[in-house]
C-alpha cells in the first residue's frame, strides 16, 4: 500500500480516538460545572469505561504497523513537514499508552472522577480529613502509573515528562533555582522599602455584573464566543471540546473583584491558544498544545502581562467604575498598585508575580515528597504549613487556605505545577520578542487594542502545534534558549511600579 494511503489510515484512526476523547471531555467539563452531586459515582463509572476504550485505541497493532511502515517513508523525509510531525508524535504517544495497563488507566480515570467531587465537598466543609482517603488512592495509583513510564528511571521525572516532554527534575532545578533566588531578594527589597497598599477586597462587587464583565473582556482578547462558552466552576479550567468548542470557566467573589478578573483573563489565554491552533490539523499532533508550560506561558501572559500592565488598566478603568458603583471616587492608579501589591499570602491564584512562584515550589517539593513515599498523607496538612511558614513566613489558618485549594492531585496532575513557572518564563520571553517585532506593547494596550499581539502569538505559536518540541519552539519565536533572566528582568519592573 502506498504511503499516501497508509497516512490516511492512521490520520483516520487517530482522529477517531479524538472524537472519543472529546466525548470524555465533555463529561469531564458537565463533572466540573453542572453534574449534581448524587451523579459523580456514576460518571466515574463512564470516565473509566472511556478511558479504557481510547487507551485501547492507543494501543491498537494496527496503529503500531502503520506508524512502523510510515516512519522511513517519503512522506517523513522532511521532519518538519506535517506528515512527518504526526507520524513522531504519534508514535511517541503509542509507546507511552502501550507501558500502562488498560486495569490502571481505568482506575484513575474513576478515581479521580471522585476524588475531584470529595475534593469540592472537603474544600466547602475547610476540612482536610474528607479528601485525605482519596488523596491516599489517586497517590498510589499515580505512583504506579509513573513507575509504568518511568521504566526504572525516576518515578517523578516520568511525571514531569508527562506535562513538559524533556523536563526533569535536574532541568526544572536549572531554571527556578536562580529564578527563586531572585524572588526572595525582590520579595525583600519591596518589603523593606514600604508597606505594601492594601487589597482591592471588601468591596460590593455582584456575581451578575462580573459575569456580565467577564463575557466582555473576552471578547475583547479575542476569544470567539462562536466557538466557545464561559461558565463557572470551583476550580477554573479550560478545555477544547473540538472544532469549533472551547469550554472556559472561572470563579467569582462578590467581595473581590480581582478574583474573578484575572480567572478569566488567564483562562482566555488558555483559549485563544486552543482556538488558534490549525483547524485543519485538528485530532492530530500538528494541531494541538505543545506542552502544559506552553499552554501556561499564554493564560500567564495575558493575566500578568496584559492584565496588570498600567496600560491597560488605565483602559479598563472606565468600564470597571462603569459597572461597580463600589469603585466610584477611587483612584485607578492607586487601585492598579493595590493589584499588584506585593506580600506573602495564602491563595496560589491570587498570589502576585514575585511570590507566585514561591508558592509553586512548595507544591512541587510536597507532591514530590508525597509521590516517593516520604510524606505520608494524613501528615500533608502539617507540612503544608511548615512549608508556609518557612518559604513565606505566613501559616494557613485552615485546610481551605492551605492544602485545599488547588484540585490538581485530586485530578491526578501531579507534576503539573512546574508547567506554571515554565509558563512565565516562557511569557516574558515571548513577550520580549514580540515587542522586538510590534515595538511596546504598552500604546496598543491602552487603547484596548490587543489583535497585534494575539496574531503575533498565533503566528509564532499557535500554529505550530507540535511541530517543534516546548524549548525550540520558543528558541524559534524568540532567537534564545528559556532562562529565568527574562523573568526576573520583568519582575522588577513590576516591583518598581508598586513602590513608586
Amino acid at each position: 500500500m502506498a504511503p499516501e494511503a497508509l497516512y490516511q489510515e492512521l490520520v483516520q484512526l487517530a482522529r477517531e480516538e479524538a472524537l472519543l476523547g472529546s466525548v470524555a471531555a465533555t463529561l469531564e467539563w458537565d463533572t466540573e460545572t453542572y453534574l449534581p452531586p448524587g451523579g459523580v459515582e456514576n460518571r466515574g463509572r463512564q470516565m473509566a469505561i472511556l478511558a479504557g476504550l481510547l487507551h485501547e485505541r492507543a494501543v491498537d497493532p494496527r496503529r503500531a504497523e502503520l506508524l512502523e511502515a510510515l516512519a522511513g517513508s517519503s512522506l517523513c523525509a522532511d521532519p518538519a513537514a506535517v506528515e512527518a510531525v504526526n507520524v513522531r508524535e504519534l508514535r511517541k504517544g503509542y509507546e507511552r499508552e502501550r507501558k500502562v495497563p488498560r486495569e490502571l488507566v481505568e482506575e484513575l480515570a474513576e478515581e479521580t472522577t471522585v476524588a475531584s467531587a470529595a475534593w469540592a465537598e472537603a474544600r466547602g466543609r475547610r476540612s482536610f480529613a474528607a479528601f485525605a482517603p482519596h488523596l491516599e488512592r489517586v497517590v498510589a495509583l499515580k505512583r504506579a502509573e509513573a513507575e509504568c513510564l518511568a521504566a526504572g528511571g525516576d518515578a517523578y521525572d516520568a511525571l514531569l515528562d508527562d506535562h513538559e516532554e524533556g523536563l526533569s527534575m535536574a532541568r526544572l532545578d536549572a531554571i527556578v533555582t536562580p529564578l527563586r533566588a531572585g524572588l526572595a531578594a525582590l520579595l525583600d527589597r519591596i518589603q523593606g522599602a514600604r508597606r505594601p497598599p492594601a487589597p482591592l477586597g471588601g468591596g460590593d462587587y455582584p456575581v451578575a455584573a462580573q459575569r456580565s464583565l467577564a463575557t466582555w473582556l473576552a471578547e475583547r482578547m479575542g476569544f470567539d464566543g462562536a466557538r466557545g462558552r464561559l461558565d463557572a466552576a470551583v476550580h477554573p479550567f479550560t478545555t477544547g471540546l473540538g472544532p469549533g468548542d472551547c469550554r472556559i470557566t472561572a470563579r467569582w467573589d462578590p467581595t473581590d473583584l480581582s478574583v474573578g478578573l484575572f480567572a478569566v483573563m488567564h483562562e482566555v489565554g488558555h483559549g485563544l491558544y486552543e482556538q488558534g491552533l490549525d483547524p485543519s490539523q485538528w485530532g492530530l499532533p500538528a494541531g494541538e498544545q505543545v506542552s502544559d508550560g506552553l499552554d501556561e506561558s499564554q493564560a500567564r501572559l495575558w493575566e500578568n502581562v496584559v492584565g496588570r500592565s498600567p496600560a491597560f488598566w488605565r483602559f479598563l478603568w472606565p468600564e470597571l467604575a462603569a459597572r461597580f458603583p463600589a469603585l466610584a471616587g477611587a483612584d485607578a492608579g492607586a487601585v492598579h498598585r493595590a493589584m499588584n501589591r506585593v506580600e506573602p499570602s495564602f491563595i496560589r491564584v491570587s498570589a502576585d508575580e514575585v511570590t507566585y512562584h514561591l508558592h509553586i515550589a512548595v507544591r512541587i517539593d510536597l507532591e514530590r515528597s508525597l509521590l516517593r513515599g516520604e510524606l505520608r498523607v494524613n501528615d500533608l496538612p502539617a507540612a503544608w504549613a511548615e512549608a508556609y511558614r518557612s518559604t513565606l513566613g505566613i501559616v494557613p489558618p485552615d485546610d481551605t487556605l492551605g492544602c485545599l485549594q488547588d484540585g490538581h492531585w485530586a485530578a491526578g496532575l501531579i507534576g503539573y505545577f512546574a508547567s506554571y513557572t515554565l509558563g512565565d518564563v516562557y511569557a516574558a520571553e515571548l513577550t520580549r520578542a514580540a515587542e522586538r517585532t510590534l515595538g511596546s506593547l504598552e500604546p496598543a494596550f491602552g487603547r484596548g487594542d490587543l489583535a497585534p499581539l494575539r496574531s503575533w502569538l498565533t503566528e509564532h505559536i499557535h500554529r505550530h502545534g507540535c511541530r517543534f518540541g516546548p524549548i525550540e519552539l520558543v528558541a524559534r519565536a524568540t532567537g534564545a534558549l528559556p532562562s529565568a533572566a527574562s523573568l526576573l528582568a520583568r519582575l522588577e519592573r513590576v516591583v518598581e511600579g508598586t513602590i513608586a
